[in-house]
Protein backbone atom coordinates (compact mmCIF):
# COMPACT_ATOMS: atom_id res chain seq x y z
CA UNK A 1 0.00 0.00 0.00
CA UNK A 2 1.32 3.57 -0.86
CA UNK A 3 2.70 5.39 2.22
CA UNK A 4 2.25 9.37 3.05
CA UNK A 5 3.88 11.21 5.08
CA UNK A 6 2.80 14.93 5.30
CA UNK A 7 5.53 17.05 4.91
CA UNK A 8 5.44 19.49 7.76
CA UNK A 9 8.91 20.85 7.71
CA UNK A 10 8.33 21.86 4.67
CA UNK A 11 5.03 23.90 5.54
CA UNK A 12 6.62 25.46 8.64
CA UNK A 13 9.43 26.88 6.46
CA UNK A 14 7.07 28.58 4.22
CA UNK A 15 4.99 29.56 6.76
CA UNK A 16 7.65 30.66 9.31
CA UNK A 17 10.75 31.96 7.18
CA UNK A 18 9.67 32.73 3.93
CA UNK A 19 6.36 33.83 4.12
CA UNK A 20 6.92 35.29 7.52
CA UNK A 21 3.29 35.38 8.76
CA UNK A 22 3.26 36.91 11.93
CA UNK A 23 5.46 39.68 10.61
CA UNK A 24 3.27 40.69 7.52
CA UNK A 25 0.36 42.35 10.00
CA UNK A 26 -2.34 40.30 8.25
CA UNK A 27 -5.10 40.28 10.92
CA UNK A 28 -5.34 37.00 12.37
CA UNK A 29 -1.56 36.45 11.26
CA UNK A 30 -0.46 37.05 15.08
CA UNK A 31 -2.34 34.19 15.74
CA UNK A 32 0.20 31.75 13.70
CA UNK A 33 3.22 31.24 15.94
CA UNK A 34 5.40 28.25 14.99
CA UNK A 35 4.06 26.39 17.88
CA UNK A 36 0.35 26.77 17.01
CA UNK A 37 0.82 25.91 12.65
CA UNK A 38 3.36 23.32 13.81
CA UNK A 39 0.85 21.59 16.11
CA UNK A 40 -2.38 22.21 13.69
CA UNK A 41 -0.17 20.56 10.57
CA UNK A 42 1.23 17.64 12.73
CA UNK A 43 -2.57 16.83 13.52
CA UNK A 44 -3.78 16.75 10.23
CA UNK A 45 -0.69 14.66 9.05
CA UNK A 46 -1.85 12.13 11.83
CA UNK A 47 -5.44 12.17 10.21
CA UNK A 48 -4.03 12.24 6.48
CA UNK A 49 -2.02 9.05 7.75
CA UNK A 50 -4.22 7.00 9.74
CA UNK A 51 -7.48 7.74 8.31
CA UNK A 52 -7.37 9.08 5.14
CA UNK A 53 -4.56 7.89 3.18
CA UNK A 54 -5.20 3.73 4.20
CA UNK A 55 -8.78 4.72 2.15
CA UNK A 56 -7.08 6.08 -0.83
CA UNK A 57 -6.49 3.02 -2.76
CA UNK A 58 -9.42 0.57 -1.79
CA UNK A 59 -11.53 3.57 -2.56
CA UNK A 60 -10.01 3.62 -5.95
CA UNK A 61 -10.51 0.17 -6.58
CA UNK A 62 -14.03 -0.18 -5.03
CA UNK A 63 -15.33 3.04 -5.89
CA UNK A 64 -18.88 4.84 -5.90
CA UNK A 65 -22.42 3.21 -6.32
CA UNK A 66 -25.36 4.11 -7.85
CA UNK A 67 -28.62 1.69 -6.61
CA UNK A 68 -32.39 3.14 -6.49
CA UNK A 69 -31.45 7.00 -6.51
CA UNK A 70 -28.50 6.70 -3.90
CA UNK A 71 -24.87 7.06 -4.03
CA UNK A 72 -22.92 4.69 -1.84
CA UNK A 73 -19.47 5.75 -1.22
CA UNK A 74 -16.34 3.38 -0.68
CA UNK A 75 -16.46 1.79 2.61
CA UNK A 76 -14.91 3.13 5.26
CA UNK A 77 -15.56 6.86 3.74
CA UNK A 78 -18.60 7.37 6.04
CA UNK A 79 -16.19 7.05 9.23
CA UNK A 80 -13.66 9.17 8.18
CA UNK A 81 -16.06 11.87 7.25
CA UNK A 82 -17.46 11.23 10.89
CA UNK A 83 -14.01 12.15 11.99
CA UNK A 84 -12.61 15.26 9.97
CA UNK A 85 -16.20 16.51 11.36
CA UNK A 86 -15.80 15.61 14.85
CA UNK A 87 -11.83 17.11 14.56
CA UNK A 88 -13.30 20.16 13.49
CA UNK A 89 -11.50 20.43 10.19
CA UNK A 90 -14.50 20.84 7.83
CA UNK A 91 -14.86 24.57 10.10
CA UNK A 92 -11.13 25.36 9.95
CA UNK A 93 -11.15 28.86 8.18
CA UNK A 94 -14.64 29.38 8.36
CA UNK A 95 -16.10 32.10 9.60
CA UNK A 96 -17.03 32.13 13.75
CA UNK A 97 -20.15 33.38 13.18
CA UNK A 98 -21.68 30.52 11.60
CA UNK A 99 -19.36 27.83 13.58
CA UNK A 100 -16.06 28.04 12.46
CA UNK A 101 -13.31 28.09 13.89
CA UNK A 102 -11.87 31.73 11.67
CA UNK A 103 -8.32 30.33 10.91
CA UNK A 104 -6.65 32.41 8.01
CA UNK A 105 -7.38 30.73 4.51
CA UNK A 106 -3.32 30.33 4.35
CA UNK A 107 -3.75 27.58 7.38
CA UNK A 108 -6.43 25.77 5.05
CA UNK A 109 -4.39 25.97 2.17
CA UNK A 110 -1.81 24.15 4.12
CA UNK A 111 -3.73 21.50 5.92
CA UNK A 112 -5.89 21.00 2.68
CA UNK A 113 -2.58 20.23 1.17
CA UNK A 114 -1.95 17.61 3.28
CA UNK A 115 -5.55 16.05 2.86
CA UNK A 116 -5.51 16.19 -0.81
CA UNK A 117 -2.26 14.10 -1.01
CA UNK A 118 -3.60 11.33 1.77
CA UNK A 119 -6.71 10.76 -0.40
CA UNK A 120 -7.86 13.65 -3.14
CA UNK A 121 -11.27 11.91 -4.24
CA UNK A 122 -12.15 12.16 -0.39
CA UNK A 123 -11.24 15.53 0.72
CA UNK A 124 -13.19 16.55 -2.64
CA UNK A 125 -16.43 16.29 -0.80
CA UNK A 126 -15.74 19.09 1.90
CA UNK A 127 -13.76 20.89 -0.01
CA UNK A 128 -16.47 21.62 -2.74
CA UNK A 129 -18.73 22.37 0.13
CA UNK A 130 -16.49 24.98 1.06
CA UNK A 131 -16.59 26.79 -2.34
CA UNK A 132 -20.70 26.85 -1.95
CA UNK A 133 -20.28 28.07 1.57
CA UNK A 134 -17.98 30.44 0.54
CA UNK A 135 -20.37 31.70 -2.64
CA UNK A 136 -23.20 32.08 0.02
CA UNK A 137 -21.26 33.50 2.24
CA UNK A 138 -20.35 36.78 0.21
CA UNK A 139 -23.17 37.16 -1.90
CA UNK A 140 -26.63 35.04 0.39
CA UNK A 141 -28.81 37.33 2.21
CA UNK A 142 -28.83 37.36 5.99
CA UNK A 143 -31.33 34.52 6.01
CA UNK A 144 -30.09 32.48 3.60
CA UNK A 145 -26.86 32.23 5.20
CA UNK A 146 -28.39 31.51 8.93
CA UNK A 147 -30.05 28.74 6.98
CA UNK A 148 -27.08 27.26 4.66
CA UNK A 149 -23.79 28.45 6.31
CA UNK A 150 -24.27 26.61 10.28
CA UNK A 151 -24.60 23.05 8.25
CA UNK A 152 -21.90 23.21 5.52
CA UNK A 153 -19.14 24.84 7.90
CA UNK A 154 -19.81 21.30 10.23
CA UNK A 155 -20.65 19.36 7.13
CA UNK A 156 -23.73 18.03 7.96
CA UNK A 157 -24.59 19.22 4.94
CA UNK A 158 -22.35 19.29 1.68
CA UNK A 159 -22.42 21.78 -0.91
CA UNK A 160 -21.95 21.44 -5.02
CA UNK A 161 -21.36 23.64 -8.22
CA UNK A 162 -23.70 22.90 -10.84
CA UNK A 163 -22.32 24.51 -14.25
CA UNK A 164 -21.86 21.98 -17.36
CA UNK A 165 -24.32 21.00 -19.34
CA UNK A 166 -23.99 18.00 -21.87
CA UNK A 167 -24.41 20.53 -24.68
CA UNK A 168 -22.44 23.22 -22.77
CA UNK A 169 -18.75 23.37 -20.89
CA UNK A 170 -16.96 26.16 -21.07
CA UNK A 171 -19.49 27.77 -23.08
CA UNK A 172 -21.61 28.91 -20.73
CA UNK A 173 -24.30 31.06 -22.20
CA UNK A 174 -25.52 28.06 -24.46
CA UNK A 175 -26.95 26.57 -21.33
CA UNK A 176 -30.64 25.66 -21.59
CA UNK A 177 -31.76 25.17 -17.23
CA UNK A 178 -34.24 27.07 -16.85
CA UNK A 179 -35.80 29.18 -13.96
CA UNK A 180 -39.16 30.37 -13.70
CA UNK A 181 -40.20 32.72 -11.33
CA UNK A 182 -42.96 32.29 -8.68
CA UNK A 183 -45.20 34.07 -6.56
CA UNK A 184 -43.51 33.00 -3.25
CA UNK A 185 -40.06 34.36 -4.47
CA UNK A 186 -38.59 31.04 -5.33
CA UNK A 187 -37.83 29.70 -8.93
CA UNK A 188 -38.86 26.20 -10.22
CA UNK A 189 -35.27 24.75 -11.84
CA UNK A 190 -35.34 22.68 -14.84
CA UNK A 191 -32.78 20.95 -17.29
CA UNK A 192 -29.70 18.82 -16.75
CA UNK A 193 -26.39 19.26 -15.75
CA UNK A 194 -23.15 16.71 -15.58
CA UNK A 195 -19.76 16.08 -14.18
CA UNK A 196 -21.36 16.97 -10.87
CA UNK A 197 -18.58 16.25 -8.32
CA UNK A 198 -19.93 14.65 -5.24
CA UNK A 199 -23.56 15.25 -6.53
CA UNK A 200 -25.11 12.88 -4.76
CA UNK A 201 -23.95 10.42 -1.77
CA UNK A 202 -24.32 8.83 1.62
CA UNK A 203 -22.02 10.95 3.58
CA UNK A 204 -24.30 14.06 4.52
CA UNK A 205 -28.22 14.58 5.69
CA UNK A 206 -28.74 17.19 2.69
CA UNK A 207 -27.02 18.96 -0.53
CA UNK A 208 -26.77 21.71 -1.34
CA UNK A 209 -26.71 22.62 -5.09
CA UNK A 210 -25.97 25.71 -6.50
CA UNK A 211 -26.86 25.77 -9.96
CA UNK A 212 -26.78 27.76 -12.67
CA UNK A 213 -29.65 29.01 -14.63
CA UNK A 214 -31.69 31.49 -17.25
CA UNK A 215 -34.09 33.00 -15.76
CA UNK A 216 -37.01 35.41 -17.95
CA UNK A 217 -35.41 38.63 -19.16
CA UNK A 218 -32.09 38.01 -18.95
CA UNK A 219 -30.70 38.03 -22.66
CA UNK A 220 -28.81 35.86 -23.97
CA UNK A 221 -25.28 34.57 -23.56
CA UNK A 222 -24.07 34.43 -19.98
CA UNK A 223 -25.59 38.16 -19.37
CA UNK A 224 -28.84 36.20 -18.62
CA UNK A 225 -27.53 33.41 -15.94
CA UNK A 226 -28.26 33.59 -12.61
CA UNK A 227 -27.14 31.83 -9.38
CA UNK A 228 -29.85 29.48 -7.39
CA UNK A 229 -29.71 27.73 -3.81
CA UNK A 230 -31.17 23.82 -4.71
CA UNK A 231 -31.20 21.89 -1.58
CA UNK A 232 -31.49 18.05 -1.47
CA UNK A 233 -34.18 18.41 0.70
CA UNK A 234 -36.38 21.66 1.53
CA UNK A 235 -35.56 23.13 4.50
CA UNK A 236 -38.54 24.39 6.53
CA UNK A 237 -38.53 27.69 8.72
CA UNK A 238 -36.96 26.03 11.69
CA UNK A 239 -34.19 24.42 10.10
CA UNK A 240 -35.43 21.06 9.91
CA UNK A 241 -35.79 19.35 6.79
CA UNK A 242 -38.49 18.31 4.91
CA UNK A 243 -39.61 17.02 1.61
CA UNK A 244 -37.43 15.71 -1.26
CA UNK A 245 -36.83 18.33 -4.09
CA UNK A 246 -37.06 17.91 -7.31
CA UNK A 247 -33.37 17.26 -7.69
CA UNK A 248 -32.46 13.68 -8.55
CA UNK A 249 -29.31 12.06 -9.84
CA UNK A 250 -29.36 10.24 -13.24
CA UNK A 251 -26.22 7.97 -13.32
CA UNK A 252 -22.59 8.30 -12.00
CA UNK A 253 -19.62 8.98 -14.79
CA UNK A 254 -17.15 5.56 -15.26
CA UNK A 255 -13.83 7.67 -15.43
CA UNK A 256 -10.13 7.57 -15.46
CA UNK A 257 -9.45 8.45 -11.94
CA UNK A 258 -11.17 10.15 -8.56
CA UNK A 259 -12.99 6.73 -8.02
CA UNK A 260 -13.68 7.79 -4.72
CA UNK A 261 -15.52 10.35 -5.94
CA UNK A 262 -19.43 10.38 -7.01
CA UNK A 263 -19.07 12.17 -10.55
CA UNK A 264 -22.72 12.70 -11.08
CA UNK A 265 -25.61 13.46 -13.75
CA UNK A 266 -28.23 15.97 -12.06
CA UNK A 267 -31.67 16.68 -13.16
CA UNK A 268 -33.38 19.15 -12.08
CA UNK A 269 -37.75 18.95 -12.35
CA UNK A 270 -39.29 21.63 -11.08
CA UNK A 271 -37.08 21.75 -8.83
CA UNK A 272 -37.60 24.56 -6.14
CA UNK A 273 -34.66 26.97 -5.91
CA UNK A 274 -34.05 30.42 -4.45
CA UNK A 275 -32.03 33.32 -6.11
CA UNK A 276 -28.09 33.49 -4.77
CA UNK A 277 -27.11 36.99 -5.11
CA UNK A 278 -28.71 39.47 -8.08
CA UNK A 279 -30.56 38.59 -11.16
CA UNK A 280 -28.92 37.68 -13.79
CA UNK A 281 -25.79 38.28 -12.67
CA UNK A 282 -24.95 34.20 -11.43
CA UNK A 283 -21.36 34.63 -13.05
CA UNK A 284 -20.11 36.78 -10.49
CA UNK A 285 -21.69 34.77 -7.96
CA UNK A 286 -20.42 31.44 -9.36
CA UNK A 287 -16.58 33.06 -9.63
CA UNK A 288 -16.07 33.22 -6.25
CA UNK A 289 -16.35 29.74 -6.10
CA UNK A 290 -14.83 29.10 -9.12
CA UNK A 291 -11.63 31.27 -8.43
CA UNK A 292 -11.13 29.66 -4.60
CA UNK A 293 -12.14 26.01 -6.71
CA UNK A 294 -9.02 26.85 -9.28
CA UNK A 295 -6.60 27.65 -6.54
CA UNK A 296 -7.54 24.38 -5.08
CA UNK A 297 -7.26 22.50 -7.99
CA UNK A 298 -3.79 24.22 -8.64
CA UNK A 299 -2.69 22.94 -5.08
CA UNK A 300 -4.11 18.99 -6.03
CA UNK A 301 -1.89 19.18 -8.94
CA UNK A 302 1.54 19.15 -6.75
CA UNK A 303 -0.12 17.85 -3.79
CA UNK A 304 -0.83 14.48 -6.08
CA UNK A 305 2.60 14.61 -7.22
CA UNK A 306 4.16 15.32 -3.67
CA UNK A 307 2.96 11.96 -2.68
CA UNK A 308 3.48 10.03 -5.67
CA UNK A 309 7.09 11.77 -5.07
CA UNK A 310 7.31 10.17 -1.70
CA UNK A 311 6.59 6.27 -2.46
CA UNK A 312 9.17 6.88 -5.77
CA UNK A 313 11.59 7.66 -3.44
CA UNK A 314 10.71 4.59 -0.98
CA UNK A 315 11.05 2.28 -4.07
CA UNK A 316 14.04 4.24 -5.36
CA UNK A 317 15.82 3.44 -2.16
CA UNK A 318 14.74 0.16 -1.76
CA UNK A 319 14.72 -1.77 -5.55
CA UNK A 320 18.03 -3.17 -6.27
CA UNK A 321 18.90 -2.61 -9.87
CA UNK A 322 22.23 -2.81 -11.39
CA UNK A 323 25.53 -1.14 -10.30
CA UNK A 324 26.77 2.54 -9.66
CA UNK A 325 28.85 3.43 -13.03
CA UNK A 326 31.56 5.06 -10.21
CA UNK A 327 31.67 1.51 -8.50
CA UNK A 328 29.34 -0.33 -6.42
CA UNK A 329 27.52 1.12 -3.54
CA UNK A 330 26.06 -1.74 -1.97
CA UNK A 331 29.05 -4.00 -1.87
CA UNK A 332 27.75 -6.84 0.35
CA UNK A 333 24.26 -6.55 -2.00
CA UNK A 334 23.17 -8.21 -5.48
CA UNK A 335 22.94 -4.63 -6.83
CA UNK A 336 22.86 -0.83 -5.76
CA UNK A 337 19.70 0.79 -4.92
CA UNK A 338 18.21 2.92 -8.12
CA UNK A 339 18.93 6.07 -6.33
CA UNK A 340 22.10 5.57 -7.05
CA UNK A 341 21.53 5.74 -10.50
CA UNK A 342 22.32 9.62 -12.12
CA UNK A 343 18.35 9.67 -14.11
CA UNK A 344 16.73 8.21 -11.01
CA UNK A 345 18.23 11.19 -9.25
CA UNK A 346 17.40 13.70 -12.25
CA UNK A 347 13.68 12.03 -12.18
CA UNK A 348 13.87 12.63 -8.58
CA UNK A 349 15.10 16.30 -8.58
CA UNK A 350 12.45 17.22 -11.40
CA UNK A 351 9.68 15.90 -8.97
CA UNK A 352 11.01 17.16 -5.56
CA UNK A 353 12.13 20.69 -7.13
CA UNK A 354 8.97 21.42 -9.08
CA UNK A 355 6.59 20.19 -6.15
CA UNK A 356 8.48 22.75 -3.11
CA UNK A 357 8.26 25.79 -5.26
CA UNK A 358 4.74 24.82 -6.66
CA UNK A 359 3.68 24.53 -2.54
CA UNK A 360 5.44 28.14 -2.61
CA UNK A 361 3.77 29.80 -4.78
CA UNK A 362 0.22 28.61 -3.63
CA UNK A 363 1.19 29.84 -0.33
CA UNK A 364 1.89 32.94 -1.51
CA UNK A 365 -1.66 32.83 -3.16
CA UNK A 366 -3.32 32.04 -0.27
CA UNK A 367 -1.68 34.99 1.56
CA UNK A 368 -2.70 37.44 -0.87
CA UNK A 369 -5.95 36.44 -0.58
CA UNK A 370 -5.84 36.96 3.42
CA UNK A 371 -4.58 39.91 2.36
CA UNK A 372 -7.44 41.25 -0.08
CA UNK A 373 -9.84 39.74 2.16
CA UNK A 374 -8.90 40.79 5.73
CA UNK A 375 -6.96 43.61 5.04
CA UNK A 376 -9.25 45.04 1.88
CA UNK A 377 -5.30 45.32 -0.18
CA UNK A 378 -6.94 45.76 -3.95
CA UNK A 379 -2.97 45.27 -5.17
CA UNK A 380 -2.80 41.77 -3.52
CA UNK A 381 -6.84 40.88 -4.86
CA UNK A 382 -5.53 42.30 -8.56
CA UNK A 383 -1.96 40.07 -8.29
CA UNK A 384 -3.95 37.05 -7.37
CA UNK A 385 -6.54 37.66 -9.77
CA UNK A 386 -3.42 37.12 -12.42
CA UNK A 387 -1.82 34.28 -10.51
CA UNK A 388 -4.89 32.11 -10.46
CA UNK A 389 -4.79 30.48 -14.39
CA UNK A 390 -1.01 30.22 -13.69
CA UNK A 391 -1.27 28.25 -10.31
CA UNK A 392 -4.26 25.98 -11.63
CA UNK A 393 -2.66 25.28 -15.50
CA UNK A 394 1.03 25.45 -15.14
CA UNK A 395 0.55 23.24 -11.61
CA UNK A 396 -1.72 20.78 -12.82
CA UNK A 397 0.30 19.99 -16.25
CA UNK A 398 3.45 19.68 -14.26
CA UNK A 399 1.73 18.31 -11.59
CA UNK A 400 0.35 15.29 -14.05
CA UNK A 401 3.79 15.03 -15.67
CA UNK A 402 5.68 14.84 -12.14
CA UNK A 403 3.01 12.04 -11.27
CA UNK A 404 3.88 10.29 -14.47
CA UNK A 405 7.86 10.64 -13.90
CA UNK A 406 7.05 8.91 -10.05
CA UNK A 407 5.62 6.01 -11.87
CA UNK A 408 8.57 5.74 -13.80
CA UNK A 409 10.48 5.06 -11.24
CA UNK A 410 8.69 2.07 -10.23
CA UNK A 411 9.49 0.98 -14.10
CA UNK A 412 6.92 -2.34 -14.69
CA UNK A 413 5.13 -2.14 -11.05
CA UNK A 414 4.15 1.50 -11.71
CA UNK A 415 1.96 -0.11 -13.84
CA UNK A 416 0.25 -2.74 -11.54
CA UNK A 417 -2.66 -1.46 -10.30
CA UNK A 418 -2.16 -2.67 -6.69
CA UNK A 419 0.65 -0.75 -5.97
CA UNK A 420 -0.67 2.79 -6.41
CA UNK A 421 1.34 4.55 -8.46
CA UNK A 422 -1.27 4.36 -11.21
CA UNK A 423 -3.70 5.93 -9.15
CA UNK A 424 -1.79 8.81 -8.49
CA UNK A 425 -1.37 9.79 -12.29
CA UNK A 426 -5.17 8.78 -12.70
CA UNK A 427 -6.47 11.04 -10.13
CA UNK A 428 -3.90 13.58 -11.25
CA UNK A 429 -5.21 14.28 -14.44
CA UNK A 430 -8.50 15.13 -14.12
CA UNK A 431 -7.03 18.43 -12.46
CA UNK A 432 -5.87 19.59 -16.02
CA UNK A 433 -9.55 19.44 -16.90
CA UNK A 434 -12.06 20.22 -14.47
CA UNK A 435 -13.04 23.81 -12.82
CA UNK A 436 -11.60 25.10 -16.72
CA UNK A 437 -9.95 23.06 -18.65
CA UNK A 438 -5.91 24.23 -18.94
CA UNK A 439 -6.10 25.69 -22.28
CA UNK A 440 -9.21 28.01 -21.26
CA UNK A 441 -6.95 29.26 -17.84
CA UNK A 442 -4.25 30.04 -20.48
CA UNK A 443 -6.40 32.01 -22.42
CA UNK A 444 -8.07 33.73 -19.83
CA UNK A 445 -4.53 34.43 -18.80
CA UNK A 446 -3.34 36.06 -21.76
CA UNK A 447 -6.84 37.09 -22.55
CA UNK A 448 -8.11 38.93 -20.13
CA UNK A 449 -5.72 38.96 -17.39
CA UNK A 450 -2.44 40.94 -18.72
CA UNK A 451 -4.36 44.04 -19.54
CA UNK A 452 -6.80 43.82 -16.84
CA UNK A 453 -6.67 47.20 -14.88
CA UNK A 454 -4.47 48.62 -18.03
CA UNK A 455 -1.97 46.13 -17.23
CA UNK A 456 -0.85 47.13 -13.65
CA UNK A 457 -0.91 43.40 -12.45
CA UNK A 458 1.35 42.23 -14.60
CA UNK A 459 3.52 45.27 -14.52
CA UNK A 460 3.36 44.88 -10.50
CA UNK A 461 4.83 41.29 -11.31
CA UNK A 462 7.45 42.18 -13.37
CA UNK A 463 8.45 45.07 -10.90
CA UNK A 464 8.35 42.55 -7.80
CA UNK A 465 11.12 40.31 -9.92
CA UNK A 466 12.86 43.67 -10.19
CA UNK A 467 12.97 44.50 -6.58
CA UNK A 468 14.03 41.18 -5.02
CA UNK A 469 16.65 41.02 -7.85
CA UNK A 470 18.13 44.46 -7.44
CA UNK A 471 17.80 43.98 -3.34
CA UNK A 472 20.01 40.41 -3.57
CA UNK A 473 22.33 41.77 -6.68
CA UNK A 474 25.34 42.22 -4.12
CA UNK A 475 24.97 38.82 -2.80
CA UNK A 476 27.46 36.51 -4.22
CA UNK A 477 25.55 33.79 -2.63
CA UNK A 478 22.42 34.33 -4.42
CA UNK A 479 23.54 34.94 -7.62
CA UNK A 480 22.91 31.82 -8.85
CA UNK A 481 19.36 32.28 -8.09
CA UNK A 482 18.81 36.02 -9.52
CA UNK A 483 20.88 35.86 -12.57
CA UNK A 484 18.69 32.61 -13.99
CA UNK A 485 15.45 34.40 -12.75
CA UNK A 486 16.63 37.83 -14.68
CA UNK A 487 17.21 35.97 -17.84
CA UNK A 488 13.73 34.37 -17.13
CA UNK A 489 12.09 37.33 -16.18
CA UNK A 490 13.33 38.85 -19.13
CA UNK A 491 11.84 36.27 -21.14
CA UNK A 492 8.43 36.58 -19.77
CA UNK A 493 8.49 40.73 -20.52
CA UNK A 494 9.38 39.86 -24.47
CA UNK A 495 6.50 37.68 -24.53
CA UNK A 496 4.01 40.15 -23.14
CA UNK A 497 5.77 42.81 -25.18
CA UNK A 498 5.35 40.72 -28.45
CA UNK A 499 1.84 39.99 -27.59
CA UNK A 500 1.68 43.76 -26.85
CA UNK A 501 3.07 44.55 -30.92
CA UNK A 502 1.33 41.46 -32.73
CA UNK A 503 -1.88 41.08 -30.89
CA UNK A 504 -3.70 43.84 -32.08
CA UNK A 505 -3.30 43.11 -35.92
CA UNK A 506 -3.27 39.46 -35.43
CA UNK A 507 -5.27 38.61 -32.47
CA UNK A 508 -4.57 34.43 -33.00
CA UNK A 509 -0.72 35.68 -32.89
CA UNK A 510 -1.62 36.03 -29.22
CA UNK A 511 -4.13 33.02 -28.35
CA UNK A 512 -1.53 30.27 -30.23
CA UNK A 513 1.33 31.60 -27.92
CA UNK A 514 -1.10 31.51 -24.80
CA UNK A 515 -0.25 28.24 -23.54
CA UNK A 516 3.67 28.53 -23.41
CA UNK A 517 2.84 31.91 -21.93
CA UNK A 518 1.15 30.28 -19.00
CA UNK A 519 3.72 27.72 -18.88
CA UNK A 520 6.85 30.82 -19.29
CA UNK A 521 4.78 32.49 -16.07
CA UNK A 522 4.87 29.70 -14.02
CA UNK A 523 8.46 29.06 -14.54
CA UNK A 524 9.29 32.51 -13.51
CA UNK A 525 6.84 32.11 -10.71
CA UNK A 526 8.35 29.01 -9.40
CA UNK A 527 11.81 30.96 -10.24
CA UNK A 528 10.56 33.76 -7.44
CA UNK A 529 9.38 31.16 -5.25
CA UNK A 530 12.71 29.17 -5.42
CA UNK A 531 14.95 32.60 -5.19
CA UNK A 532 12.93 33.18 -1.73
CA UNK A 533 13.14 30.34 -0.33
CA UNK A 534 17.28 30.40 -0.91
CA UNK A 535 17.22 33.63 0.97
CA UNK A 536 15.13 32.38 3.93
CA UNK A 537 17.70 29.12 4.14
CA UNK A 538 20.73 31.09 3.88
CA UNK A 539 19.42 33.45 6.23
CA UNK A 540 18.73 29.99 8.32
CA UNK A 541 22.36 28.74 8.13
CA UNK A 542 23.83 32.43 8.41
CA UNK A 543 22.32 32.65 12.24
CA UNK A 544 22.81 28.90 13.33
CA UNK A 545 19.11 28.23 13.54
CA UNK A 546 16.90 25.41 11.61
CA UNK A 547 17.77 21.93 10.61
CA UNK A 548 21.41 22.61 8.80
CA UNK A 549 20.52 19.55 6.70
CA UNK A 550 17.13 20.74 5.72
CA UNK A 551 18.64 24.25 4.94
CA UNK A 552 21.13 22.55 2.62
CA UNK A 553 18.82 20.43 0.81
CA UNK A 554 16.58 23.11 0.16
CA UNK A 555 19.57 25.28 -1.38
CA UNK A 556 20.49 22.36 -3.05
CA UNK A 557 17.18 21.60 -4.48
CA UNK A 558 16.37 25.07 -5.51
CA UNK A 559 19.76 25.55 -7.48
CA UNK A 560 18.61 22.52 -9.54
CA UNK A 561 15.48 24.00 -10.46
CA UNK A 562 17.34 27.31 -11.03
CA UNK A 563 19.88 25.54 -13.81
CA UNK A 564 17.57 22.85 -15.07
CA UNK A 565 14.19 23.66 -15.25
CA UNK A 566 13.91 27.62 -15.54
CA UNK A 567 15.97 27.76 -18.74
CA UNK A 568 12.53 26.47 -20.51
CA UNK A 569 11.51 30.10 -20.51
CA UNK A 570 13.80 30.59 -23.60
CA UNK A 571 11.69 27.75 -25.44
CA UNK A 572 8.79 28.91 -24.66
CA UNK A 573 9.74 32.17 -25.87
CA UNK A 574 10.67 31.26 -29.08
CA UNK A 575 7.63 29.64 -29.65
CA UNK A 576 5.61 32.55 -28.64
CA UNK A 577 7.29 34.62 -30.79
CA UNK A 578 6.75 32.36 -33.81
CA UNK A 579 3.44 33.34 -34.21
CA UNK A 580 0.25 31.98 -35.48
CA UNK A 581 1.32 31.64 -38.60
CA UNK A 582 2.99 27.44 -37.59
CA UNK A 583 -0.09 26.34 -35.61
CA UNK A 584 -3.17 27.44 -38.22
CA UNK A 585 -1.09 27.23 -41.48
CA UNK A 586 -3.45 24.12 -42.38
CA UNK A 587 -6.70 24.37 -43.38
CA UNK A 588 -9.37 22.62 -41.23
CA UNK A 589 -9.76 20.09 -44.01
CA UNK A 590 -6.11 18.98 -43.91
CA UNK A 591 -5.93 17.77 -40.51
Amino acid sequence: MPIYNAPVQDIQFLLQDVLKVTETGVPGYEDLEADFTGAVLEEAGKVARDVLAPLNLSGDQEGCTLENGVVHTPKGFDKAFAAMKEGGWTALDCDPDYGGQGLPYVMGTAVGEIFVSANMAFNMYQGLTHGAYSAIHVHGTGAQKTTYLPKMVSCDWTGTMNLTEPHAGTDLGMMRTKAEPQDDGSYLITGQKIFISAGEHDLAENIIHLVLAKAPGGGEGTKGISLFIVPKFLVKEDGSLGKRNGVSVGSIEHKMGIHGNATCVMNYDAAQGWLLGDLHKGMKAMFTMMNEARLGVGLQGYAVAEAAYQNAVVYARERLQGRAVTGAENPSGPADPLIVHPDIRRSLMDQKSFVEGARALTYWGAHLIDKSKRQGDEAAEGLISLMTPVIKGFQTDKGFEMAVQAQQVWGGHGYIEENGMSQFVRDARIAQIYEGANGIQALDLVGRKLAQDGGKHVMAFFDMVKAFIKENQDDAQMKPFTDPLKAASKDLQAAAMYFMQNGLKNPNNALAGSYDFMHLMGHVCLGLMWARMAKAAFVGLAAGSGDKAFLEAKIATGHYYMTRQLPASATHLARIESGAEPVMALRAEAF
